[in-house]
């Protein structure tokens, strides 16, 4: 009678199944389950009658490793990698092409491993008919980690329902500097807002785990990008060096990978930039020390995951390393399990020949992929759950909306223009080269839409309007370029309308003229592209012939309410001093032009609070609100101040906040917040802590709690935080969070700017020494 081996036993436990299958894995067979060289969209062709077949580039790579370790992005589409509705797999036909790769790689296996699926899912799936949602940015925007939680985990059950199963989502990245072009994938510049939506995604996207670690068959393992210190690239450009000493790495870009890892995070990506001269990729001190290590506290989060490298960055470590076997050495060796395209990971069995890596190294890499596969269930059910539904279309556009509207943010009312009195407002006009488009509502990392799909401002506005308001429109310009030939059909619109809505921005679409590095970043910039990763600007204006459309359209007189879209605080003080009304809404998805035309007439009241500050210009950078508690001086040809700060936002009513009261055991910390205005209205209650005396250098403010509360006019509340050690914590001089000696102030406000003027209470830890 044949005896099953272990690892087919799925009663076993996962640890033992590992050991087992390692045990029966050569040396060819272990490298090949680290590397994850394909493009997806490589391994297969559309047929004429609309069926499937496989190339021979896969044929090649699974011969070559007796097997498939990972493949990316086999559902992808996009203008890089040119898969569009009629080359592509949808939603219908994605798990037939998911069954027919991993069905190649299993017969190609001697061992019968599957592969790892892993797609982009950064906000949303990034497939074909994949629920688009709000950037990053926009779900910062929200301070909204429960919907963002909800929303996560309908992008994983999208996913796992096409046969795929480890989701790449940036969610670590700390906007520093708003002209770096993937600001938009950033939640923020504060870390503890990135840390709590961090944990609601890790939550969404992967549930509760069984006694063994296994994923529900709806749920997906998510890899968070990047770490670390990714966001405060020199000058804003992508990629370029981090100038980053280990108190700011530990106080700003930390602590939303130290959330995820805690909340359960499967894997991490290490970031493409250096450290004080160590590439992430090769930071053997960041990967083994710090994240996997098992000392207490910061010494060792004792992360057992998976360590992926971003795309070529192990190729790249051949500059410092003279050749790509060293390279690919020096990457398994710092804590890089699998590989992203490179070809140095295609050699480990030559740097284990040639001594460069111990195989015990590269076998403890190659347990880590297995695991996640046994986790993921896959060696008993290595194909999508057909008995599974998949996730509702209608569901993913209801989540995807609610997001957007609650990220819509608005930064000031003059006059109370708005809501939109259809009493004062018979007819509108509605231009500006935003208004009747979606294409620029979407951001980076977003697959093609079918036509018809998402809601524009003006349609949305066409739609949600009384019958009897007349709308007029003209688009005015372009997003960018010096063509102003439309500003006169624009103002003509403007000067006869009781209000303009005036819809300007930016946009991170990619068209297929656009050229792309070998990693998928945007190479050159092409039609209206103005953000997106490869897209970094010296300077944070909008373009020229928007500028001109703001000065035309408000020198008419009409009052004009602006709405900006944007993947990035754009610096537009021209728009606070002109604009009756200004909103910002960070690219908000297909359906986020009824967001904001619901908020524009006030079907909804606003909710959303900035996650960034918004500055005066480039030449103020940076201004984000938590910088070191010095002497700042001013300059003497500008504000040093931004022009927004973080966190604020506001609604169509209006807040009144108590003095916070510090409870007996001095855990607690309550406030009293009562609606003062005419209208419903929720405020987002922040509270900052303020070190005095301490024995580490502090920050003016850093934000440790926040709590949304919805008030009736009148009604007044009572909201109470917890004072523990995530909120008075601080990182010593040892770089260990602990709660110091000393004295902290307790601010409880409606934005970073309001907690400075807030009356604080003060709460000892002990004698500073």
């Amino acid at each position: 009678m044949t005896v099953s081996p272990l690892y087919r036993d799925p009663a076993a436990p996962i640890d033992a199944r590992v050991a087992d299958l390692l045990a029966r894995m050569t040396l060819r067979e272990k490298v090949g389950q680290l590397n994850q060289r394909m493009y997806g969209w490589d391994a297969y062709r559309r047929r004429p009658d609309g069926e499937f077949e496989l190339t021979e580039a896969l044929y090649e790579e699974t011969d070559r490793f007796e097997g498939l370790g990972a493949l990316y992005g086999l559902l992808r589409a996009d203008a890089w990698s040119g898969v569009d509705h009629s080359t592509g797999a949808d939603a219908q036909t994605g798990p037939a092409l998911a069954h027919l790769v991993q069905r190649h790689v299993l017969e190609r296996s001697r061992l019968g491993i599957p592969a790892l699926f892993v797609e982009e899912v950064p906000h949303g799936l990034m497939a074909l008919d994949g629920t688009v949602l709000p950037v990053n940015l926009a779900v910062g925007a929200t301070w909204d980690p429960d919907l963002y939680e909800r929303a996560a985990s309908h992008a994983a059950a999208e996913l796992r329902a096409r046969g795929g199963h480890l989701a790449l989502v940036s969610a670590l990245d700390i906007a520093r500097d708003p002209r770096w072009g993937r600001t938009e994938e950033c939640f923020g510049e504060d870390p503890y807002l990135a840390a709590r939506l961090t944990e609601a995604l890790v939550r969404g996207a992967q549930g509760d785990v069984d006694e063994q670690g296994r994923f529900s068959p709806d749920k997906a393992p998510v890899v968070l990008k990047h770490f670390a210190g990714q966001g405060a690239t020199v000058g804003g450009r992508n990629s370029a060096e981090s100038e980053l000493g280990p108190r700011e790495l530990h106080e700003i870009h930390l602590p939303a990978a130290r959330a995820g890892v805690r909340a359960g995070a499967a894997a991490v990506m290490a970031a493409y930039n250096e450290v004080d001269g160590i590439p992430c990729s090769a930071n053997s001190s960041l990967l083994n020390g710090l994240l996997r290590g098992s000392g207490s506290g910061d010494r060792g989060w004792g992360f057992a995951g998976l360590v992926m490298a971003d795309g070529l960055a192990v190729d790249r470590l051949a500059r410092i390393t003279g050749d790509k076997v060293s390279a690919g050495a020096l990457a398994l060796n710092s804590g890089i399990d699998l590989s992203l395209w490179d070809e140095g990971f295609t050699h480990l069995a030559e740097a284990v020949e040639r001594g460069l890596v111990k195989e015990s190294v590269l076998d403890a890499a190659v347990s880590r992929v297995l695991t996640l596969k046994f986790r993921l269930g896959l060696f008993e059910h290595p194909y999508a759950a057909a008995e599974l539904p998949p996730p509702s279309p209608e569901a993913g556009r209801s989540l995807s909306t609610a997001l957007a509207r609650s990220a819509v943010t608005l930064l000031h009312n003059r006059a109370g223009v708005l809501p939109v009195d259809p009493a004062r407002v018979s007819r509108m006009a509605v231009v500006g080269p935003h208004s009747a488009t979606t294409a620029h509502q979407l951001g980076d990392y977003t697959a093609p839409q079918r036509p018809g799909t998402g809601t524009s401002v003006l349609a949305a506005l066409n739609r949600l309007t009384l019958p009897e308001t007349e709308i007029r429109h003209a688009r005015g310009c372009a997003l960018t370029g010096d063509d102003l030939s439309g500003i006169p059909e624009a103002v003509e619109a403007a000067a006869a309308s009781d209000l303009a809505v005036l819809v300007l921005g930016g946009s991170s679409a990619r068209t297929p003229d656009t050229e792309f590095d070998a990693n998928g970043a945007a190479r050159t910039i092409v039609s209206e592209m103005t953000c997106g990763e490869g897209v970094d600007l010296a300077g944070l204006r909008l373009g020229r012939a928007q500028h001109a459309l703001l000065d035309a359209v408000t020198a008419t007189g009409t009052p004009t309410v602006v709405v900006l879209v944007q993947g990035r605080p754009h610096a537009v003080p021209e728009a606070a001093e002109r604009a009756a009304a200004l909103l910002s809404a960070w690219y908000p998805g297909p359906w986020g032009g009824e967001a904001i035309a619901e908020i524009l007439l006030g079907h909804t009241a606003p909710t959303g609070r900035l996650p960034v500050s918004v500055p005066r210009s480039a030449a103020q950078l940076p201004v984000h609100y938590n910088h070191k508690d010095t002497e700042y001086g001013s300059y003497a040809d500008e504000d040093a101040e931004p022009l927004y700060p973080f966190g604020h936002g506001l609604t169509y009513t209006t807040f009144e906040y108590g003095a916070p009261n510090i409870g007996r055991d001095g855990a607690s910390c309550a406030v009293e917040v009562t609606n003062t205005g005419e209208l419903a209205g929720r405020s987002v209650v922040q509270l900052y802590i303020r070190p005095l005396r301490t024995t580490v250098w502090p920050r003016t403010l850093e934000l440790r709690a926040f709590r949304s509360i919805d008030l009736a006019p009148g009604e007044c509340r009572t909201v109470t935080f917890a004072l523990g050690v995530d909120q008075l914590a601080q990182v010593d001089g040892d770089l260990e969070r602990a709660v110091l000696p000393g004295s902290v102030e307790i601010r409880v406000a409606e934005s970073a700017r309001g907690a400075l003027d807030a009356v604080p209470v003060i709460v000892t830890g002990g004698p500073a020494g």
